[in-house]
């Protein structure tokens, strides 16, 4: 049992970061597509583009970028709090990957291919290839999330019952 080493820790936080930049494109994304042009000042001149505009699309999108982001970024920096073997934090590294980028990236599809990607076949919203596709890649996160955080309260457990024996051998 060993607390998470510093490496995993920082790659957590710097991919935290990288969903934060990527929340922040898909913002401008978002903010182009509700305007129909890019219009960046001072350039005195706009330029039109045709990007969906479904304005719930991509605030999930963009709000799904940051939470995630901030999710990699609290069990990077929550890692010294945290007290698993070597191969356990190796599972809590991937899947909090797998979690954070692919339950942020599909979202950008949806809003570009104006689908959803919650059932197979489209459900009661719009069927397509694309729909389909973004369906199953939502399926390793949500395996995926689930040993993330399982992994991630045992760690804080292990860590609790270990300080909890050192505080009262001080005292």
């Amino acid at each position: 049992m060993e607390a998470m080493p510093t490496r995993l820790r920082a790659l957590l936080f710097g991919n935290g970061v990288g969903l934060m930049v990527l929340a922040v494109v898909i913002g401008w994304i978002w903010m182009f597509a509700l305007l129909h042009k890019i219009v960046l000042w001072p350039l005195p001149f706009d330029i039109p583009v045709s990007i969906p505009d479904d304005g719930r699309a991509w605030r999930m999108a963009h709000v799904e970028a940051i939470t995630e982001g901030l999710l990699l970024m609290a069990i990077g920096l929550g890692g010294q709090f945290m007290r698993l073997s070597r191969t356990q934090f190796t599972w809590l590294f991937w899947s909090s990957l797998v979690t954070g980028w692919l339950f942020s990236v599909p979202p950008i599809f949806n809003a570009l291919f104006g689908t959803r990607g919650l059932a197979f076949g489209g459900g009661p919203f719009k069927d397509g290839v694309a729909n389909n596709v973004i369906y199953l890649f939502g399926w390793p996160p949500v395996v995926a999330v689930h040993i993330m955080l399982g992994l991630a309260a045992w760690g804080v457990w292990r860590f609790l019952k270990t300080e909890t024996r050192v505080i009262s051998k001080a005292g």
